[in-house]
C-alpha cells in the first residue's frame, strides 16, 4: 500500500473563512477577502481560510494549492497577462510570494502594517499594497529563488486615514488611493517635474472602491466629440487628459476629471522645450523612470504621453455625482469592481443586492438580488462576461453571466460547519451531513457540491450512510432517521423510535434492507427495517451513551461501543441471543470491522487502539496512539498540550481495503496511519497549519499570555472594526453584544475511499480530499537489463503485443503502458489478456482505469475490461480483498463514461426526434398545400 498522499482539495467551502457553531460574526473580516480571475478569465483563484481554492470554469473541476499562508487570507494578488507570481497577505500582515504554475512558495515577508488593498500594475512590473495610511510600491521580483526578492519602489503618503482602495492607470504610470478620511489622492509613481499630488475630496463616508478610466477611450471620447474645441461638456475649462471614478460607502459615486490649460504663448514654448525635455529626462533618470518614454513622448506630443505626465500642471474637479441608493438608505456598498477595457462597474451591497452600471453615463445595466448577506467582494472577469461574487457570513461563491442572466458556478458550504460523511458504493459521490441538520452530496472528481437535499432535520445531522448507490440515511439529533432518494432528490421515508431520544450513531447493512442507531438517552440501539420503515427491535444493554456502530461485511451482525467501555456484538437474525462483550475499562468512543470480518477495533479515551478476534472474543494487540494523536494548546486551555488528555483519543478510525492498515482520526490535528500486524505509525498528516483555528500551536507566545488566560491578539486588535454590524437604540458603538470564538482545528470523521486511492476527513474547515500522486512512482518488478523502453518499441513492431505489456509493466511508467495499450490491435486483446499473470492484475486494472478516464476510445478500453472479467474474474472473485480497490477504481470510471455517454446520447435522441418532427410538420404542409 502506497502513503504518498497529499491534500488534493478541501471541499465544503468555496470562499471564506469557517465560522464557530453559534457564532452570529466573522472571525477575521466582516468585508472577507478578495477573489481573483485568471488572465484567460477560465479560472477563478478564492481564498478558504489559509489556503488558496482554483476553480476551473471551463471543466468544471476544483484544486487546492499546495501552499498555506499562516492564518486566515485577507488579500490575494495574481499577476497579470501570464499569470506568473501569486501574492498572498494573512490578516497578521504575513505575506508570500508563490509560484502560481507550479505552487512553490519563492519568499515569505511580513508587512508592519494592515494590509487591506493589493493589486498589480496593468503592465507587471510592480504592485502596489496599502499600507496602513500609506501606499507602498513594490518591484514585481522573478519566478527564481533569490535572497531578497522584494525591492520597495516607493512609499506614497498624504491620506490622514487608513488606506481601503487603490486602483492603476492603464499606462501604471499613475497610482490613485482612497481611505477612511473620506478622500482620494492621486501621485505619479516615479517623480515627474512640477507635479504636486492632488487631493480630491466631496466624500461623506470612506470610500470603498476608486477607479481610473482608460486612458485610450478618455482620449478618444476627447477627440471624437470635443475636437478643436477646449469645452468639453463639463464646467471645467481646458483639454481632458484623466478621468477616474470614487465609490463610497453610502452610495455615493463622482466622476472626477483632469483638465489641463493649454499654453497660448507657442513661441517660449519652442524655445522652453528642449531645456525642459533635458530636467525631465534628468528627473526621470534619478527617479528611476524610463528616460527615452519620457523624452519620445514629449516630442511627439500630448496623444503620447504617458498619464502622469499628461495630469501635469491639470486640475482635478467633480464633473457629475450620483446615487446608488435613492430609494433605500438602509444598504452600504460594500466592494466594487470595474472593467476599464469595457467600462463596467459592479457594486455589492450590504443586503445582498448587486449592481451593474456602465460608465461614464451611470446607466443601470442588471440589478440583482443573490443572497440574504452581505456580498463581501464582487470581481468581473477580463472579458466582462461573469462576475464573481463572494458572500463571507455564509460563505458562499457565485459566478454570475449577465448576458444570458444565468448561473455559472454556485457554491456554499455547511453552516457552522460539517460533521459527518460517507462514499458511495462506487466512489463518485461522497454524501456530508452538516450542524445546520442539512445533506449535501459531492461529486469526489470534480470537488463541487451538485445538490443539497431539501432540508429534512431540525438538529444538526450525526452521521450519513449509503444504504445503496441511490439511497443515503441520515440520522440527527431531532430524533430522526431519514431516508433520501437521489433520483428525485427527496426524503422518501422517516425512521422515529417509540421513545423521544437523538441519534448519535446509525449503521446499514450491506444488503440495504436493516439500519440502526445508537441514542444517547435512553442507552438503546433502534432497529428499522428500510423498505417497511417500523421498527422491528430495540438492542439494550448499554449503560451509557452508543457513540459508534458498524456492521459486520458479510454476516448481519452489528458492533456497538458505548461510553459504558463495553463493545457488544450482536446477531441481529437470532431471537433471544445474548450479545458478545469485549471489556475495555474506558469509554469506547468508536468501533470498526475489517473488511474481511473477522477482526474488529475499538477506540477509547485513554488513546487505546484495541485489535480484537471476532470469533473466539480474544485481545489480539494494543496500540497506544496518545502521543501520536497529541494535539495543540487551545486559547482558553489551562494547561500546556502535554497535560491535556482532552485531546489524546481517537474518535473515528477506518480500515483500509485490504484489511492491513488503520487510519484515525480524533479531537486533534492529526490523522495517523497504523500498520496493525506490527504496531507501527506509519505516515500522520497533519490536516491545517491555519493559526487562526484553534488548537493548532503546541506552545503559545509568552507575550499573548495574560494573568487571565491566553490574548487573542487575532481578534482583540481592533484592527479590523466591523462596519455592518447593527446599531443599538442609544448606543455609541457598533456592537452588537456577541462574542468572537475561534474554530477548533479537530477531525470528526475519517474514511477510505472504496477505491483506495483517496481517504477523507471531516474537520472544521470542511471535507479534506487526500489523494495519491498522479504521478506513477518508479516500481520495478522483476526489472533485468534486457527490460528497457527500447526493447518494449521493438516487440510492439515485431507483433508481441503480450511481452511489451508485460515488459511495460515492469518498467511501471503510465506513457508507456499507455502506449502499449492502444497499440494493441482490437483482436489481438484477448490474447495479450490471457498472457498476463495474477501478479500483475492489480497493475493492469490501475493502469486501465487510469488511462480510460479521459480517452475517446470508450469501446476500445470496455473491450480491455471485458476480456479481463472473462479471463480471471473467478479469481479476482475468489481474492477480492487483494483486488478490490483496483476494481473500484475501474468501475467508477466506467460509471463515470456511461454517465457522460448516457446524456449524450439522450442529447440526441431528444435532437432526431425534433429533426424528424419537423420534417413530419413541413411534409403535412406541402401535402395539404
Amino acid at each position: 500500500m502506497k502513503f504518498n498522499y497529499k491534500l488534493h482539495r478541501l471541499c465544503g467551502a468555496s470562499y471564506g473563512t469557517p465560522a464557530a457553531t453559534g457564532s452570529s460574526i466573522l472571525s477575521s473580516s466582516s468585508k472577507g477577502s478578495n477573489i481573483v480571475f485568471t488572465s484567460d478569465g477560465n479560472s477563478v483563484l478564492s481564498p478558504v481560510g489559509n489556503r488558496i481554492q482554483v476553480l476551473d470554469l471551463l471543466h468544471h473541476s476544483c484544486r487546492t494549492l499546495p501552499v498555506e499562508a499562516r492564518s486566515n487570507i485577507r488579500r490575494i494578488a495574481l499577476s497579470p497577462k501570464d499569470d506568473r507570481l501569486l501574492i498572498i497577505v494573512d490578516v497578521n500582515h504575513y505575506g508570500m510570494l508563490v509560484n502560481y504554475r507550479r505552487g512553490v512558495i519563492l519568499h515569505r515577508f511580513k508587512f508592519k502594517q494592515p494590509v487591506r488593498e493589493m493589486k498589480f500594475s496593468p503592465d507587471g512590473s510592480k504592485f502596489a499594497v496599502s499600507y496602513g495610511k500609506h501606499v507602498q510600491v513594490w518591484l514585481t521580483p522573478g519566478v527564481r529563488r533569490e535572497f531578497a526578492p522584494m525591492v520597495l519602489h516607493r512609499q506614497y503618503t498624504g491620506l490622514v486615514g487608513d488606506v481601503t482602495t487603490l486602483d492603476w492607470s492603464s499606462d501604471s504610470s499613475v497610482l490613485l488611493a482612497g481611505g477612511k478620511d473620506c478622500q482620494a489622492r492621486v501621485w505619479t509613481v516615479d517623480t515627474v517635474k512640477d507635479y504636486e499630488p492632488w487631493t480630491l475630496i466631496g466624500h461623506k463616508k470612506p470610500l470603498i472602491g476608486v477607479h481610473f478610466e482608460d486612458q485610450e477611450k478618455t482620449l478618444a471620447e476627447r477627440d471624437q466629440f470635443f475636437a478643436g474645441s477646449s469645452n468639453t461638456g463639463s464646467s471645467l475649462t481646458g483639454t481632458l487628459v484623466a478621468r477616474c471614478y470614487t465609490v463610497s460607502e453610502d452610495g455615493v459615486i463622482c466622476t472626477r476629471e483632469c483638465r489641463r490649460e493649454e499654453e497660448k504663448d507657442s513661441d517660449s514654448n519652442d524655445m522652453k522645450t528642449g531645456l525642459e525635455s533635458l530636467g525631465n529626462d534628468a528627473v526621470g533618470f534619478f527617479s528611476g523612470g524610463d528616460v527615452a518614454t519620457s523624452s519620445t513622448s514629449k516630442q511627439s506630443g500630448t496623444g503620447s504621453t504617458d498619464q502622469a505626465h499628461a495630469i501635469v500642471k491639470g486640475r482635478w474637479g467633480t464633473t457629475s455625482r450620483h446615487y446608488f441608493n435613492a430609494n433605500s438608505t438602509a444598504q452600504n456598498v460594500v466592494s466594487t469592481s470595474y472593467s476599464s477595457d469595457h467600462s463596467l462597474l459592479v457594486v455589492g451591497f450590504s443586503d445582498g443586492l448587486f449592481g451593474l452600471y456602465e460608465l461614464p453615463s451611470m446607466s443601470n445595466i442588471h440589478t440583482l438580488s443573490l443572497s440574504h448577506s452581505t456580498i463581501g467582494t464582487v470581481t468581473i472577469n477580463p472579458s466582462a462576461e461573469w462576475l464573481a461574487f463572494g458572500c463571507p457570513k455564509t460563505q458562499q461563491l457565485l459566478i454570475w453571466e449577465w448576458k444570458s442572466e444565468t448561473y455559472i458556478l454556485k457554491q456554499s458550504g455547511h453552516a457552522y460547519g460539517m460533521r459527518c460523511l460517507a462514499y458511495s458504493p462506487d466512489g463518485i459521490v461522497v454524501a456530508t451531513g452538516g450542524e445546520d441538520g442539512t445533506v449535501k452530496l459531492w461529486n469526489s472528481q470534480s470537488g463541487f457540491c451538485y445538490v443539497t437535499l431539501p432540508k429534512s432535520h431540525t438538529a444538526a445531522v450525526t452521521a450519513v450512510e449509503f444504504a445503496n448507490p441511490t439511497v443515503v440515511l441520515s440520522a440527527s439529533l431531532d430524533g430522526t432517521v431519514r431516508a433520501h432518494d437521489l433520483h428525485r432528490y427527496r426524503n422518501f421515508k422517516t425512521y422515529t423510535s417509540d421513545i423521544p431520544c437523538q441519534f448519535l450513531s446509525m449503521a446499514v447493512d450491506k444488503s440495504g434492507e436493516v439500519v440502526c442507531a445508537g441514542s444517547a438517552e435512553p442507552f438503546r440501539v433502534c432497529v428499522w427495517s428500510v423498505q417497511t420503515g417500523k421498527l422491528t427491535d430495540v438492542l439494550t444493554g448499554h449503560l451509557g451513551p452508543i457513540a459508534s456502530l458498524d456492521f459486520h461485511p458479510v454476516r448481519g451482525t452489528l458492533a456497538s461501543a458505548s461510553w459504558d467501555g463495553t463493545v457488544k456484538v450482536w446477531d441481529l437474525y437470532k431471537s433471544d441471543s445474548t450479545p458478545e462483550t469485549f471489556e475495555s475499562g474506558a469509554d469506547v468512543v468508536c468501533v470498526a470491522f475489517r473488511p474481511d470480518g473477522d477482526q474488529i477495533c475499538s477506540g477509547t479515551i485513554r488513546g487505546l487502539l484495541r485489535f480484537w478476534n471476532v470469533e473466539d472474543g480474544s485481545l489480539i494487540c494494543e496500540i497506544d496512539g496518545q502521543k501520536d494523536i497529541k494535539g495543540g494548546r487551545k486559547m482558553n486551555d489551562r494547561m500546556t498540550a502535554d497535560n491535556n488528555a482532552s485531546s489524546r483519543y481517537f474518535t473515528s478510525i477506518a480500515y483500509s481495503a485490504d484489511g492491513t492498515c488503520l487510519l484515525a482520526g480524533g479531537n486533534s490535528k492529526y490523522v495517523c496511519i497504523y500498520e496493525i500486524s506490527q504496531q507501527i505509525l506509519l505516515k500522520k498528516f497533519q490536516i491545517s497549519f491555519n493559526r487562526s483555528l484553534d488548537g493548532v500551536l503546541d506552545e503559545l507566545h509568552s507575550k499573548n499570555l495574560g494573568d487571565g488566560g491566553a490574548l487573542d491578539d487575532e481578534h482583540d486588535s481592533g484592527d479590523e472594526d466591523n462596519n455592518y454590524a447593527p446599531h443599538l437604540p442609544g448606543a455609541k458603538r457598533s456592537d452588537d453584544g456577541s462574542r468572537k470564538s475561534r474554530v477548533e482545528v479537530l477531525t470528526m470523521q475519517v474514511a477510505f475511499s472504496p477505491t483506495g486511492r483517496e481517504w477523507s476527513t471531516v474537520s472544521g474547515e470542511g471535507l479534506h480530499v487526500y489523494s495519491l500522486d498522479d504521478d506513477m512512482i518508479f516500481d520495478p518488478m522483476a526489472l533485468t537489463e534486457a527490460v528497457t523502453p527500447g526493447a518494449v518499441q521493438t516487440n510492439i513492431r515485431k507483433g508481441k503485443y503480450g511481452m511489451a505489456l508485460l515488459m511495460s509493466l515492469h518498467l511501471n511508467e503510465f506513457a508507456l503502458v499507455k502506449s502499449v495499450i492502444e497499440d494493441t490491435p482490437y483482436e489481438s486483446i484477448a490474447t495479450v489478456v490471457r498472457s498476463i499473470g495474477q501478479e500483475h492484475l492489480s497493475q493492469l486494472i490501475q493502469f486501465l482505469s487510469k488511462c480510460m478516464e479521459d480517452s475517446p476510445h470508450v469501446e476500445y478500453y470496455l473491450q480491455w475490461c471485458l476480456e479481463l472479467l472473462q479471463t480471471h474474474g473467478l479469481f479476482m472473485e475468489k481474492n477480492r480483498g487483494k483486488y478490490l480497490r483496483s476494481f473500484r477504481a475501474l468501475f467508477r470510471v466506467v460509471q463515470s463514461r456511461y454517465v457522460d455517454l448516457k446524456a449524450i446520447c439522450d442529447d440526441n435522441k431528444y435532437s432526431l426526434d425534433f429533426l424528424e418532427n419537423q420534417a413530419n410538420l413541413l411534409l403535412g404542409g406541402q401535402n395539404d398545400s
